[in-house]
């Protein structure tokens, strides 16, 4: 994810320019010639990295599921006996580091999720169902007058709330990461609090 600080590997490099055209032009309306390009390779020699384009579409999508839910695993596992407030703030930290450095993987989860086979569909959707789960329990934990099915429902709202940055126009005209961070951040407990019925 965005947090990684190392020079990116040559397989890496070809999975985020595809993850860019494929969200600007559509799964379809990208060549293996073009990704290549991107990369300053044959677009023959991407098969020595992927077996084509399905390929890649499924380990850019259910590798940002797994990365999410270890994300969250890692900030728990880090709490250090933080109070469940500190960690659920830096659960939507660590989204909105997704939301805001990774967006266009949000454009191709929405639209091209169903071109996955059924195996790496269901693969996503359970490591999105655990990722989900984390969330409710610690969001139980900070606002107890939420029900189960409620508090499921504000974090699916929330995480359609940071989700929502690919249509916040091009990166240049938002206002700076950092401002649009807190921005975020504030927005997402406020929603939480909200279900609660506070302010």
């Amino acid at each position: 994810m965005a947090t990684r600080t190392d020079a990116p590997t040559r397989r890496e490099q070809i999975l985020k320019e595809a993850a860019r055209l494929f969200a600007e032009r559509g799964f379809h309306g990208v060549g293996v010639d073009e990704i290549g390009a991107a990369v300053g390779i044959s677009g023959p020699g991407l098969y020595r990295h992927f077996a084509g384009k399905d390929a890649m579409l499924a380990e850019l999508l259910v590798g940002i599921s797994e990365q999410l839910l270890t994300g969250a695993k890692r900030r728990l596992a880090e709490a250090d006996g933080g109070g469940p407030g500190e960690i659920l703030d830096s659960l939507i930290e660590g989204h909105i580091d997704f939301a805001l450095d990774d967006r266009p993987l949000i454009t191709l989860h929405d639209r091209e999720l169903d071109r996955l086979r059924d195996s790496d569909r269901k693969l996503v959707r359970q490591l999105q169902r655990q990722y989900v789960e984390l969330w409710v329990d610690l969001v139980r934990k900070v606002y107890p007058a939420l029900t189960e099915p409620t508090a499921r429902s504000a974090v699916h709202s929330v995480f359609g709330l940071l989700n929502s940055t690919p249509h916040l126009g091009r990166p240049g005209a938002l206002p700076g990461r950092g401002t649009t961070a807190e921005l975020l951040h504030r927005m997402a407990r406020g929603a939480f609090g909200a279900a609660a019925g506070e302010g």
